[in-house]
């Protein structure tokens, strides 16, 4: 059986890195985690290539060569997955599709001859059964979550590994909290499921003898859900798989902010070679976290959590969102004033969105309030339900935010002030000649043609006088600034 695995290309967006990767000479930002992983569960006698639409085009003699096609996919790719389909469609193919976008939908797309949906644990085995029989459903469905630890190694043979700039590695799913907009429980479940040490071991001695030596980012949705077991087991296991290598690798996660409660969890963590930690800050207003029941970060004082975390070696990525029924107008100016104090640099602010199969969704339908799907992509300044503030307002003060944080003057004033706080990373990325390209490449683009030429070699002296031993920290943000700015500008920020 020839196997064709596709995974659609994503929109243009603040986390594609799309602007940013051309400096190192890079396609995409990460692989398809969940279609690697979906392949080494497929029969071993079955032939299997993967066709990442990220990095490369789907050419005729693929789906010539294909008995099947296998779609993964999250709902910010419907636009291209609807493409491959009818492409697939159109050259007689069986088609087989799962993931998130699929699992909250699949009856938009009736040309699918078979959905595997939910966790393909449970449900890939009873289809690749049926298939074999020849008596395969349509939908293969289920409420129950998977035991990871019968999760594989995710077949890294199949990807082309030069292409991405990062690596990607799940330790769990699951999360302990209920936030109202967010559909992670609703797939995965309160109760965090983790792999064994040994399975996260493995899966990075399979990266590290294909040849990657960059960073890898452990996709879980919050890391720290099980602190207990992750600093008893996963922690020590990592600090001693870096000590026994010459050239460790960095890693980067998400967590939720109490991370800074646990002192000793963000030393282990920096030890272990994590030095960038994604959170969902979403809002500096009381009443709109407690609407959006986040309630692991009422009654903080923030900003001084950010800067605790700087501080133990991991920089924060931001997540914030306006567009909460209790956003009054000044929220706007509430947001610039939380990211420049905070020192966040990759801040991503998106305009609120109701995703399937999330409280939120479900009130909102409650309410008469919904008005369509949402695209997923939560930076293209649309809106799926009927806000309270009016529409053209909100809008309107979500882009003076990117106006104002993505501006070269603000931006690189938050460079420095992470730089003041920030504890170098144990474990820093290898230099090879790509990055003599990108310090080339910024120079130029940057330095001599581009419009905050005046601020990037501000902050390059700044980092040589203050803090030398993060200039190349310096010089790749300044490089994501670009990348953001391109992005504004395509939203006619």
């Amino acid at each position: 059986m020839n196997t064709l695995l596709i995974y659609p290309e994503f929109p243009d967006t603040f986390w594609s890195f799309k602007h940013a990767l051309k400096f190192i000479r890079k396609k995409s930002a990460l692989p398809p985690l969940g279609l690697l992983t979906v392949a080494a569960m497929l029969p071993p006698d079955w032939s299997k290539r993967l066709v990442d639409l990220n990095v490369r085009s789907l050419r005729d003699k693929d789906l010539v060569w294909a008995d099947v096609v296998c779609i993964s996919a999250m709902i910010a790719q419907q636009e291209s997955v609807r493409t491959v389909i009818a492409r697939c469609r159109a050259a007689g193919k069986t088609i087989i599709a799962g993931g998130p976008l699929f699992t909250s939908g699949h009856e938009q797309f009736p040309d699918v001859d078979h959905f595997v949906l939910n966790e393909a644990e449970e449900t890939l085995p009873e289809f690749l059964r049926d298939f074999a029989a020849g008596c395969a459903q349509r939908v293969y469905a289920t409420a129950k979550f998977a035991n990871l630890h019968e999760t594989p190694v995710p077949l890294w043979e199949l990807a082309d590994l030069p292409r991405y700039g990062s690596m990607s590695l799940q330790y769990s799913r699951g999360c302990p909290f209920d936030c109202e907009f967010c559909d992670v429980t609703a797939k995965f479940g309160h109760r965090p499921r983790l792999k064994s040490p040994s399975q996260v071991i493995a899966e990075l001695d399979r990266l590290y003898a294909a040849g990657w030596r960059g960073p890898v980012f452990f996709v879980d949705d919050n890391l720290i859900g099980n602190k207990h077991t992750l600093k008893k087991d996963l922690l020590p296991a990592l600090i001693a798989w870096q000590r026994d290598r010459r050239h460790g690798l960095p890693f980067y996660t998400e967590a939720s902010v109490n991370l800074a409660d646990d002192d000793e969890l963000m030393r282990m963590m920096s030890e272990a070679g994590f030095d960038t930690v994604f959170i969902g800050i979403e809002t500096p207003d009381a009443a709109s976290l407690a609407e959006c029941n986040k309630r692991q970060n009422q009654g903080r004082d923030l900003v001084e959590d950010v800067k605790r975390i700087h501080r133990a070696g991991l920089q924060v990525q931001g997540g914030f969102i306006v567009g909460f029924d209790s956003d009054l107008p000044n929220i706007f100016q509430r947001q610039v004033e939380f990211i420049q104090k905070s020192g966040i640099v990759t801040a991503m602010v998106g305009l609120l969105n109701a995703l399937p199969d999330t409280k939120l969704y479900a009130r909102l339908k409650r309410e008469g309030r919904l008005t369509g799907r949402t695209t997923g992509n939560n930076v293209d300044c649309t809106l799926n339900f009927e806000s309270r503030m009016p529409p053209s307002q909100l809008v309107e003060g979500y882009k003076s935010i990117l106006r104002r944080i993505y501006a070269p003057r603000p931006y690189y004033q938050r460079i420095r002030t992470l730089l003041r706080e920030y504890k170098r990373p144990r474990i820093t990325v290898s230099l090879d000649w790509r990055h003599g390209v990108a310090l080339a490449y910024s120079s130029l683009r940057l330095g001599l043609l581009g419009s905050a030429r005046l601020q990037y070699w501000r902050l390059l002296l700044w980092t040589l006088f203050h803090r030398p031993r993060q200039l190349q920290l310096a010089i790749t943000l300044a490089i994501y600034g670009y990348h953001f700015r391109k992005c504004c500008a395509a939203i006619g920020v």
